[in-house]
């Protein structure tokens, strides 16, 4: 019994604190898109700003806000994004789901307001150096791209 109690004193926990599970105070959380966000292709955003904030993305207080779970699509949304980046030798990126991590408080999660960011390892071709980028798929913000990176352009 105290095995039960314990999981769901911590879901109750998280779920009615002001800060996320990280100890920080939960900033921006929700729908904060002020632009329309433009597709190079189904697969890829065609992103077009540079971030000049180093922890965008690289940091789990601060993720990349693709949204699309209320649409179901929130897994390619994240996708789109990490196929529109190259790495800092103007070479394509590759990538794989390291996992879900941070929860955190969000009008737009399913069961009490609670999301998960993901994690994704990214490296440039021919680069030994990795990358985590965090990916929130709950909420939509301005996409942009992290400091150090690039992105595809249109052709």
């Amino acid at each position: 019994m105290k095995k039960l109690l314990l999981p769901l004193v911590f879901i109750v926990f998280a779920c009615t604190t002001k800060k996320n599970l990280n100890g920080n105070e939960d900033k921006g959380t929700g729908d904060t898109r002020t632009k329309a966000v433009e597709l190079l292709d189904n697969n890829t955003y065609l992103l077009t700003e540079q971030s000049d904030d180093k922890t965008y993305g690289f940091d789990k207080s601060n993720p990349i806000k693709v949204g699309g779970v209320k649409t179901n699509e929130g897994p390619v949304n994240e996708r789109r994004f990490l196929n529109a980046l190259f790495g800092p030798g103007n070479k394509k990126m590759t990538y794989f789901r390291a996992g879900s991590c941070c929860a955190f408080k969000t009008p737009n999660g399913y069961i009490n307001n609670v999301g998960l960011l993901d994690r994704y390892r990214v490296t440039e071709i021919g680069s030994k150096d990795t990358l985590d980028i965090y990916i929130n798929m709950y909420d939509t913000g301005d996409l942009k791209i992290p400091v150090g990176l690039k992105a595809k352009v249109k052709k």
